[in-house]
């Protein structure tokens, strides 16, 4: 069987991850992720008669929901806590995970030990808080061209929250920036949202608009976090030192949408750039 292992990564929208843990092996099975909760709302919106058995559901079952989606089981990624920073970002940028658990191995026993969860949200405020070079990264956003700004997935306030769901799994992205009729950023829809649709059991109304399953957030939700283009890194690393920042909507002098900023992008910006290509 597999159980969740909770750690203290947990927001206005509660715990959002969780290290799997294989009671019979004694050994760390993966890591719990707002993706298996996507998962898991798409597929009893595409099986409704399964909703009979919803009280039955465990984490065992995973696998099977991704069969049946046909969604490829996530790479189970994770690293010593000895290795250095570097290789952990590295694996992180290689597989797109957004955090990696610390794994330890006893060698006596051979059974495995989960310390803690990494994520690219720490890993970036250390630098904020740490580095002081942050200072000489002043080059405006619009000059780097960081983040995404074209073909950005975008909805609004009724969009049914099905669809955003669909957006979601079919871009491998884990926000959705809502507009209004003009094209002004009024609201993000992240991944961690659907967690309170699972809280609150809804899974046979999907029909529910984003509008209203964005109600349902806490009322510590600190709000979206924006920047424009003349922004350089040194002031985002500064609201990533003030504040838990895991995304920016890059917008204008008007509020209208002009890109999207993810720890992902600052994360392979800092570590990657100037290196040389390998082989």
């Amino acid at each position: 069987m597999r159980r969740p292992w909770l750690t203290g990564e947990s927001g206005s929208t509660g715990i959002v991850s969780a290290p799997l843990w294989d009671s019979k092996a004694s050994k760390f099975a993966g890591l719990l992720t707002t993706s298996d909760y996507i998962n898991v709302i798409q597929y009893y919106f595409q099986n409704p008669a399964a909703l009979d058995q919803i009280d039955q559901f465990r984490l065992d079952s995973l696998r099977d929901v991704e069969k049946a989606l046909g969604v490829a089981p996530p790479e189970t990624v994770s690293i010593d806590p000895e290795r250095p920073l570097y290789e952990a970002c590295r694996r992180m940028l290689e597989s797109r995970a957004r955090r990696i658990p610390l794994v330890t191995n006893d060698s006596q026993t051979d059974r495995s030990h989960v310390l803690s969860v990494i994520t690219q949200y720490r890993i970036l405020k250390f630098v904020a808080v740490n580095v002081g070079d942050t200072q000489k990264l002043r080059r405006p956003l619009g000059e780097l061209l960081l983040g995404t700004y074209n073909n950005i997935a975008t909805a609004s306030m009724d969009t049914p929250v099905i669809d955003v769901i669909h957006i979601l799994v079919e871009r491998s992205i884990s926000s959705v920036p809502i507009l209004n009729s003009e094209g002004v950023v009024y609201n993000v829809f992240e991944a961690v949202d659907v967690i309170a649709l699972i809280r609150g059991g809804v899974y046979d109304d999907l029909s529910l608009t984003v509008g209203e399953v964005l109600k349902k957030r806490s009322p510590e939700f600190p709000g979206i976090y924006t920047c424009s283009l003349n922004d350089g890194l040194d002031t985002i690393f500064d609201t990533i030192r003030k504040s838990r920042v895991h995304r920016l909507v890059v917008v204008d002098e008007y509020f209208k949408l002009k890109g999207v900023l993810t720890l992902s992008d600052i994360l392979h910006y800092i570590l990657l750039e100037g290196e040389t290509d390998e082989a």
